[in-house]
């Protein structure tokens, strides 16, 4: 397999990454919403900081409590749309095709080494417990390699929420990477990162295990052959999986990501476990699957892109 397998899931990962960004966009969105985040004032340094949450200022204390109004994906991207133009939709894009490079390419390729190494020579079985064993392993070192573009890809998507002097502006992937190293030290590029290597182990191995294990059982049973009609069936199921496993890792991953760190002055959260109980206890335990709708909303699409165009990648590649 070696570098075949790469270049099998880049592709198809960059192609599903791209086509589903607006998803992904919104659901960032979503999971920044009712996130109690001091705003400073860049004329009045003076001023008592207030709590800001999903675009729009909330004229009270940051401690005191704020009713946040919560709005589903449709009404979400609506606001984009109609506040930051049809551009807005695709902010961060350029960010979503290195993080696919980098995360999605390593671990696609990684989980094929994996199944060429860990399949039974005899019997021909990669055994369930092998392949969430692989998915986890492969997706783990994705996470780790791509963690950069993944921190850009969550700025410049939610961007567009703050206040106009709030906002980073980034030009582009290269851009945002730059400044974050600049003003926010090059270990910055790695924040979150644990949360990133845990939610793609969580991903990948419910993702690629549940979508070969789905796949297998249609053909064993004689419900479909190997064609289009199986592998959209195991891909919609495998996308629902990956995300009820991994939303709540993915909304604390996004909080701490985006968060703002300015020197002096203590950052909103002091780690992932900080930012999950700060979250449950002033939003309750469901804030963890905020954003579930468009994750779904994506993450089928997604897998289903995904899977698809991998599977006709391997017949055009099939010869070399």
């Amino acid at each position: 397999m070696g570098a075949k397998g790469f270049v099998e899931g880049g592709v198809a990962s960059i192609v599903a990454g791209c086509s589903t960004h607006p998803l992904d966009l919104i659901k960032v969105r979503m999971q920044l919403q009712g996130e109690a985040l001091p705003v400073h004032a860049p004329h009045a340094p003076h001023a008592p900081a207030f709590a800001y949450s999903g675009g729009a200022s909330i004229h009270a204390p940051l401690h005191a409590p704020t009713k946040v109004v919560k709005s589903g994906p449709v009404s979400v991207g609506v606001k984009i749309f109609q506040t930051e133009g049809v551009g807005a939709l695709f902010s961060g894009i350029s960010a979503t095709v290195l993080r696919q490079t980098l995360y999605s390419t390593t671990r696609m390729g990684l989980y094929e080494i994996f199944r060429e190494k860990w399949t039974d020579r005899n019997t021909g079985e990669f055994s369930l417990a092998r392949k969430i064993s692989a998915g986890l392993l492969a997706g783990g070192i994705g996470a780790a390699v791509g963690n950069p573009a993944d921190v850009a890809m969550v700025r410049m998507q939610a961007d567009g929420r703050l206040p106009m002097h709030e906002r980073r502006n980034y030009k582009g992937v290269g851009d945002a990477i730059k400044s974050m190293v600049k003003s926010e030290g090059v270990t910055s590029l790695w924040r979150g990162s644990s949360l990133t290597v845990n939610r793609a182990m969580i991903v990948t191995a419910s993702q690629l295990a549940s979508y070969d294990q789905i796949k297998e059982t249609i053909i064993k049973n004689g419900l479909m052959s190997d064609g289009l009609g199986t592998h959209v069936s195991a891909s919609f199921a495998a996308g629902f999986v990956a995300s009820v496993a991994s939303n709540p890792v993915d909304v604390i991953k996004t909080r701490v990501m985006n968060m703002k760190v300015t020197e002096g002055v203590e950052p909103p959260y002091k780690g992932a476990i900080d930012c999950a109980v700060k979250t449950v206890r002033a939003e309750g335990p469901m804030a963890l699957y905020k954003g579930f709708i468009p994750t779904i909303s994506r993450q089928g699409p997604f897998t289903v892109v995904l899977f698809v165009t991998l599977e006709q990648v391997r017949k055009l590649l099939k010869d070399f």
